[in-house]
């Protein structure tokens, strides 16, 4: 069974353009298998701004109205997506834009109402992997945006992490998979203020420990909730650092275990 990379990007690399070359330099000379998932970066909010938009957040998280989605199908699916495959192919990749829509990948319903209404926002229910097989089996790169639908035409903003991780079980039937997050940091940290303060394994019992002695800073339980989602469901390894972690395996970051 080969083994597939799938790789997150967040908005550190999304919102710097050298950074962003350098990263898919280096992502394009992968030779196993891979798949890409970006997020939306600030470009979204920047061009809500301009339009007279408002931008309403809840815990980090966009609620979207439906002036919202078009904006981000547009920046998501169209300007940010496409950039990073033109710039792919420019260096020797092959690779397909995608949203969850295409070739009916990634299926979500929209969140139900409880305190907060999220407006179209997708919580994913299920992958479909068979378009997906036969362009990895081609060297053909998938690159994902945080965009799935619910299969009654109606596309729904989807958070990227989740997406990744989702992607990556999915693909785990076929593939001894991989899941990367690539952010700012070098990994899950003790001291949010101390970037050597890496805690370089997590395993399910540590990580109970880590959140009952509240030492993991808040704005990463989701990450790591999905990473976890992620290990419990076949997937064989997850790692969280900075995207050198990818090309130098000397780079400290952190690897989440059974």
């Amino acid at each position: 069974m080969k083994t597939i990379k799938v790789i997150k990007i967040g908005g550190n690399i999304i919102d710097n353009e050298e950074a962003l070359a350098a990263f898919i330099k280096n992502f394009a000379a992968i030779s196993d298998p891979k798949v890409l998932i970006h997020g939306g970066g600030k470009l979204a909010t920047k061009l809500a701004e301009q339009m007279n938009i408002p931008v309403q957040m809840n815990e980090g998280r966009r609620i979207t109205d439906a002036d919202t989605l078009d904006i981000i199908t547009m920046v998501y699916a169209g300007k940010i997506n496409k950039n990073i495959v033109a710039q792919l192919q420019a260096n020797n990749c092959n690779a397909i834009g995608f949203s969850g829509a295409d070739g009916n990948t990634i299926i979500s319903e929209k969140r139900p109402i409880k305190t907060i209404d999220y407006g179209f926002v997708g919580d994913v229910k299920k992958v479909n992997t068979d378009a997906l097989e036969v362009l990895l089996n081609n060297n053909i790169t998938p690159v994902f945006c945080a965009i799935s639908h619910d299969e009654n035409g109606q596309l729904l903003n989807t958070n990227a992490d989740t997406i990744a991780s989702e992607l990556a079980i999915g693909l785990s039937t076929i593939f001894n998979t991989e899941l990367y997050y690539c952010f700012e940091k070098n990994g899950v940290l003790k001291d949010v203020e101390n970037e050597d303060s890496v805690i370089e394994n997590i395993k399910t019992e540590s990580y109970k420990i880590l959140k009952e002695n509240n030492i993991i800073f808040e704005g990463m339980l989701p990450k790591l909730d999905n990473c976890f989602h992620a290990i419990n469901k076949n997937v064989k390894k997850v790692c969280i650092g900075k995207s050198d972690m990818l090309f130098n395996t000397n780079i400290k970051h952190t690897t989440i275990t059974q």
